[in-house]
């Protein structure tokens, strides 16, 4: 099967969030399987520090190889793409971003007829990419060319919507009637993400649960019913882990391999975590780990709330992760309070993102929604077990048989899991065989390709 996956951003040539990871991983697992994948994604700044050689096709077009034999294709703008920042500023979009992914979505169509890659699949990820769905029914419906090709919209976080007023409708030469409820408006603004859930053939998101939360008014961000009216075609598929990435038994980036039948290296990365925080070194405390932007989603207000209670417990507290601008100075200030116990490490760090991953002995992440959650099915291969509120992929993934779960999003609830988890590790047989348990759990992408695939044949 041909496919074609097109976003925003991919490992390792660009990243801001979780949807990177997953195009970094997701082509070449459906090659496994048998898929021809091309991928299409806009040419940032930094793309050539992956390391992965690229090659220049024309002036606006570059190529790279990942895998056996898919191939990246980057689409290059000087005045949209050479920027700092992937879809703004620190905290700003891009005032343009219309015209940007206006201008990405039009030349990704352009190139399939340029290379003759004619598509059975067209697998698009967020509102950055549903202009392509919409075109290809509005304005190419009759071409030869993309007469067998259907689309596929995977929405990682609905939130995400891609929103401008109705007055930059005519730069995108579609039908007046499109700008109506059937179509691209709503709210009275441009919605792309509503767009492509409308013209899209079929629709899935990241865990069966957030499929669900988001035909809700709580979750569904003002578009529950437009996906209610698609729910036919509405499906939940788990991301997978790279575990060529994200494995303790081959991580270069930590002090001590190790595997399930033997965690002395997992001591060994605690303490080693310990010194690089600046913790007092101490085996016998639970030491809890976050690696996360740190913002009112991943629960980071719930957690300054609890903070107190928290660090009056026996237990360390490591968080990694970019602070929103208004939580920034009361973690710096709590941090301070609490030396030898609680470190903040503000910004994003890749090596230390692994050293938190195996040295902690639990992973927190009281995020209010989470559509899937990577970074506890990483926990689990490092035999750190996850702390979570009951939401999301961490509602399909995280139970009391292999972490700590609290199911009323409040200060209470988060404090008495970490009074949970702190009774359990002093049960150190329990604990261990807990630890060896869920590193044997398999996320793979293979599985995750393999549903892909099925989704791919049934539209």
């Amino acid at each position: 099967m041909k496919v074609v996956m097109c976003a925003a951003e991919m490992v390792p040539f660009s990243k801001v969030g979780g949807l990177a990871d997953v195009l970094g991983a997701l082509p070449v697992a459906l090659e496994k399987q048998g898929c021809q994948v091309v991928v299409v994604v806009p040419g940032y700044k930094d793309e050539g520090s992956a390391g992965i050689k690229i090659e220049s096709l024309s002036p606006d077009i570059s190529v790279a190889n990942i895998g056996k034999a898919t191939k990246v294709y980057f689409v290059e703008s000087k005045k949209f793409f050479d920027r700092d920042g992937i879809y703004g500023d620190v905290d700003q979009d891009y005032k343009d971003n219309l015209d940007r992914f206006l201008y990405y979505s039009r030349r990704t169509i352009a190139l399939l007829k340029e290379i003759d890659f004619q598509p059975e699949i067209i697998h698009l990820h967020d509102w950055h990419t549903c202009l392509i769905a919409i075109f290809l029914k509005e304005l190419y419906a009759r071409e030869e060319f993309f007469k067998q090709a259907k689309t596929v919209l995977t929405i990682h976080n609905v939130v995400y919507q891609g929103q401008f007023p109705k007055q930059e409708f005519p730069k995108l030469g579609l039908p007046e009637r499109l700008l109506g409820p059937g179509g691209l408006e709503f709210d009275g603004r441009l919605n792309l993400l509503k767009g492509g859930i409308e013209y899209c053939d079929a629709i899935s998101t990241v865990s069966a649960t957030y499929s669900r939360e988001i035909q809700t008014e709580e979750y569904g961000a003002g578009l529950a019913e437009v996906l209610k009216k698609h729910r036919s075609s509405l499906i939940g598929i788990l991301n997978g882990v790279d575990y060529s990435i994200w494995d303790p038994k081959n991580d270069k980036y930590i002090a001590s391999t190790y595997l399930s039948d033997n965690l002395e290296g997992k001591s060994k990365d605690k303490e080693d975590l310990q010194r690089a925080c600046g913790l007092n070194i101490r085996a016998d405390l639970p030491l809890f780990g976050m690696v996360s932007r740190l913002t009112g989603q991943k629960g980071i207000d719930l957690l300054i709330k609890a903070i107190d209670q928290i660090c009056g417990m026996d237990l360390q507290l490591v968080v990694l992760g970019m602070p929103e601008l208004n939580y920034y100075p009361v973690l710096e200030k709590l941090a301070k309070r609490y030396p030898g116990k609680f470190c903040l490490r503000p910004g994003f760090d890749n090596p230390l993102s692994h050293k938190v991953y195996a040295g902690s002995d639990l992973f927190l992440m009281p995020s209010k929604y989470e559509p899937c959650g990577l970074s506890q099915l990483i926990s689990f291969r490092y035999g750190t077990l996850p702390l979570v509120f009951k939401t999301g992929g961490l509602a399909d993934t995280v139970s009391p048989e292999n972490g700590f779960v609290f199911d009323r999003y409040d200060q209470e609830g988060l404090v008495e899991a970490i009074q949970r988890a702190i009774s359990a590790y002093a049960d150190k047989p329990g604990w261990e065989t807990l630890v060896k348990k869920v590193m044997k759990y398999d996320f793979s992408w293979d599985e995750a390709a393999r549903q892909y695939l099925e989704l791919y044949e049934r539209v």
